[in-house]
Formats: C-alpha cells, sequence, structure tokens
C-alpha cells in the first residue's frame, strides 16, 4: 500500500466536486464555513471551479470533473482532497482518468463517501493508494467539529488510532441548518452470524455497494488482482447502501461472492442504508444471510458507517482490527 504524505498543520486542503456540485445557497453557505472552519485549524484551503455548480446532478462534464481532480492531484502544495458531496454519476468520468498515470504518480489523501466509491474504490483496488470513507466536505462547516472529523484529519496526519462506537445516530440525511447531528436513535452494532463476540482484522475494502454494483465486471473491475495481492493480510468488507430493497442487497452480495470478491475475507461490516425497503417481507439481515451465510464468516450489521450519521472515519485499504460484542464496537486503524 502506498501511503500519502503525512498532512501537516500549513498544508493545502483541495475541495473538487467529481459527482454533484454546491449549488444552492444552504449548501455555498456550509461550504464556506467548512472552509473558514478548516483556515482557522491552519490550513490552507483551494477549489476547484466546478465546485459550486451543478446541472442534473453533475457539477460539470465528465472531462472537466475529471480535469478538475487531476488538477488537484497533480498540485504538490495539495496534501487533500475533500470532495464536495455524492450523488449519482461520479462514474461517467471514470473514462477520462488515466489510471496508470495515477498509479504511478506521489500519492495523495482524498476523503469523502457514497457516489465517491467510485473513485476512491478504484484508487484502492488499481493503484494500491488508500483514501478515507467519511464525511464530504460541508460537515466540516460544523461547530465544534464531531469527532469522527477530526478522526479523519488524523488518519490524514498519519495518525494510527481507536475509534469507538456512538451512542446516538440520525435517522436522516437532511441537512440541518446549523450542520450538526441530531442524534435521537441508539446504535446497535449486530452481530448476525451467532458470535457473542466478533474480532477480525484484515485490509479494508468497500464503499456504498450501491457503487460496487456499478464497477462490478467492468474494466475497471481488478478486486480478484487486488485481493490476491493482499491474501496474506486477508480482507475486511465494509458496505453500505443508500437506497435499495433487500432482494436486490441480495442479488448484488451473492454476485460479488460468485465473483470472487469474499475470497480470503476475514470478515464483513455493514453500516446504516438510509434507505433498505423489505420487500417480500425479506429484512436485511436475512437478504444477508440468505446471500452469503453460508461462507462461515463474522457478520457485522448496524455500524456507523455510511448514509445515517454520524459515520467512522474508515481508511480504505489500511489493516483495520474490528470488534463487537453487546451492540458496542470499536475499529482500530494501522497504516501499513
Amino acid at each position: 500500500m502506498k501511503y500519502p504524505e503525512n498532512l501537516k498543520i500549513g498544508d493545502t486542503i483541495g475541495i473538487c466536486a467529481p459527482s454533484k456540485g454546491c449549488d444552492d445557497l444552504e449548501k455555498i453557505q456550509k461550504l464556506e464555513k467548512a472552509i473558514k472552519q478548516l483556515k482557522d485549524i491552519g490550513y490552507q484551503v483551494i477549489e476547484t471551479n466546478s465546485v459550486r455548480k451543478d446541472k442534473q446532478g453533475r457539477s460539470a462534464s465528465a472531462k472537466i470533473r475529471a480535469e478538475e481532480f487531476m488538477e488537484l492531484w497533480n498540485n504538490k502544495e495539495v496534501k487533500l482532497i475533500i470532495y464536495a458531496g455524492g450523488g449519482d454519476f461520479l462514474m461517467e468520468m471514470l473514462d477520462e482518468i488515466d489510471f496508470e498515470a495515477l498509479q504511478n504518480s506521489t500519492p495523495k489523501w482524498t476523503q469523502g463517501f457514497s457516489d465517491i466509491t467510485h473513485i476512491s474504490f478504484l484508487l484502492n483496488t488499481i493503484c494500491d493508494i488508500p483514501s478515507i470513507y467519511c464525511e464530504n466536505i460541508k460537515d466540516y462547516g460544523m461547530t465544534p467539529l464531531y469527532q469522527n472529523l477530526i478522526h479523519s484529519l488524523q488518519i490524514a496526519s498519519g495518525k494510527e488510532l481507536i475509534q469507538t462506537s456512538f451512542e446516538k445516530y440520525q435517522e436522516n440525511i437532511e441537512d440541518n441548518i446549523d450542520g450538526t447531528y441530531n442524534l435521537t436513535t441508539p446504535v446497535e452494532w449486530k452481530n448476525i452470524t451467532g458470535q457473542e463476540e466478533i474480532v477480525m482484522e484484515g485490509r479494508a475494502l468497500g464503499g456504498c455497494i450501491d457503487c460496487i454494483d456499478t464497477l462490478m465486471g467492468t474494466k475497471f473491475d481488478q478486486v480478484k488482482e487486488y485481493i490476491e495481492k493482499y491474501k496474506q493480510d486477508g480482507v475486511i468488507w465494509f458496505l453500505e447502501a443508500y437506497e435499495m430493497n433487500t432482494p436486490l442487497l441480495q442479488r448484488i452480495l451473492w454476485k460479488m461472492k460468485h465473483a470472487g470478491y469474499f475470497k480470503y475475507c476475514k470478515g464483513i461490516i455493514f453500516g446504516r442504508p438510509y434507505i433498505m425497503r423489505r420487500d417480500y417481507e425479506i429484512s436485511e439481515k436475512q437478504a444477508i444471510l440468505d446471500a452469503i451465510g453460508d461462507l462461515k464468516i463474522p457478520i457485522i450489521m448496524g455500524a456507523d458507517i455510511g448514509h445515517m450519521p454520524p459515520q467512522l472515519a474508515i481508511a480504505q485499504g489500511a489493516i483495520l482490527k474490528i470488534t463487537s460484542k453487546n451492540g458496542k464496537g470499536a475499529v482500530s486503524t494501522y497504516l501499513k
């Protein structure tokens, strides 16, 4: 794994929008608060031209979005890229990215989640470059910064840390006016494969399963080569969904299993989905176990990952040790 240079106070953080942009007044206000707060911490901040634009779910054309991403990637002053937001169409720009050039370039930390999986997953599996699966830029406008946002910056700074599950989470993804989380619902990690305590360790791979499904079987799919390369470490898959039904979840997991994605798998941890419709009276747990229960690996549900905030900062590509017992969990991150 090719770890980037550690982020330091005084370094530059770049913002680009490879999917949606921040186009309405409320999003722009939060963006400006985030930029101010990062500057107050001591970082320099720059943004590309399309960050504050959006048309039909895209900040710009696929070519321009790719160019703006590479603009930040090739800027030697930029040590961390934080994306403007998720969306639906990041995959369009992948044809405009030279992954061989990225593979041979100086690695750089990037951060984001949801539709951002389309680029972060490939940086990991094609280029051996880790990234941080956590909030996009607007959340950095909240005061004070929630601990997961601090943890993200610490990981980019090269710190190995232990994060514990949160006490409560927010049951929707609607932005609050002041940018803070509305924490109302108790967090409960669930060990669904029968163990009282789960302890698993391996190299983190995953993201938004909606996006992984899009990439599977395309020319960008190098998952089997990646897991063979790191078979001595084994893989911990972290997966979360934005919007789907339980039969679709079961079909995607079935497809991943038969594509060989779960070879050398040490365990799987599922985050909280935003929308998971129960069709045919099939629960999320049943869909998971019907699809991959025969793998006989530990599986956790309801973890602090993904669209129902707050979410832990997951270092994709790093070694994680994950424990889960009595509804609570912890994630230890090792940058090796």
